[in-house]
C-alpha cells in the first residue's frame, strides 16, 4: 500500500488527501479549528511585525526601556507563531501559506505612519493584545465545543501571555499619576 492509500472496510483502497493527518475529532471539527487558529497565526503575525515596527522606530526620554520591552514582547509573539501552525497540521488541517495570505486573514490592523508618538504606540499594541486575548477566547470556544483539550490548553497559555503583554504596556504608559491616562 502505498502511504497516500488507506484501506476502506471492504478492502477497496481509496486516497487520502496529502495532509490528513489521523485525528478521532470529527472532519467538520477541526476544519472549524483550524480556521479559528489560523485567524490567531494570522493576528499573531501581524502583531509581531507590528511591535518589530514599533521597536524598531521607537523615540523619547524612555527609548532604552521601551525598545528592550517591545523587543521581548516580539519574541513571545513569534515563539507563539511554530505551535500554532504545527497545532493546526496535528488536525491534519493546512495552514497560512503566505504574507498574502496571513494579510488576507488578519484582523490586527496595520501601521503604516511615518512617525507615531511612543506613548500612542504602546497604547495601540495594548488594544491589539487586548483583542488578541478575545480572538484566543473565541477559539478556545470553538477547541472546547469540539473536544480539542490539547488546542485548548495551549490558548490557555497565550491568553496568559497576551493579557501580561497588555498589562506591561499599559503601565509603561501611564503617565505617573495614580489615575493611569
Amino acid at each position: 500500500m502505498k502511504k497516500n492509500d488507506a484501506a476502506t472496510a471492504g478492502g477497496e483502497r481509496r486516497m487520502r488527501p496529502p495532509l490528513a493527518t489521523p485525528t478521532d475529532l470529527k472532519a467538520e471539527t477541526t476544519r472549524d479549528i483550524a480556521a479559528a487558529m489560523n485567524g490567531i497565526l494570522a493576528d499573531v503575525y501581524a502583531l509581531y511585525l507590528k511591535t518589530k515596527n514599533f521597536h524598531w522606530h521607537m523615540s523619547g526620554p524612555h527609548f532604552r526601556d521601551y525598545h528592550l520591552l517591545l523587543d521581548e514582547q516580539a519574541v513571545e509573539l513569534f515563539a507563539m507563531t511554530d505551535p500554532i501552525a504545527e497545532r493546526i497540521r496535528k488536525l491534519g488541517q493546512a495552514t497560512l501559506k503566505s504574507i498574502g495570505h496571513i494579510a488576507r486573514t488578519q484582523r490586527v490592523l496595520d501601521n503604516d505612519a511615518a512617525y507615531v508618538e511612543p506613548g500612542d504606540m504602546l497604547a495601540e499594541l495594548g488594544d491589539d493584545n487586548r483583542q488578541l486575548v478575545s480572538r484566543l477566547r473565541e477559539a478556545h470556544n470553538v477547541c472546547d465545543e469540539g473536544g480539542d483539550i490539547a488546542s485548548a490548553s495551549l490558548i490557555e497559555t497565550w491568553i496568559d501571555e497576551s493579557e501580561q503583554r497588555a498589562w506591561f504596556l499599559f503601565e509603561a504608559g501611564r503617565r505617573g499619576d495614580s489615575t493611569g491616562h
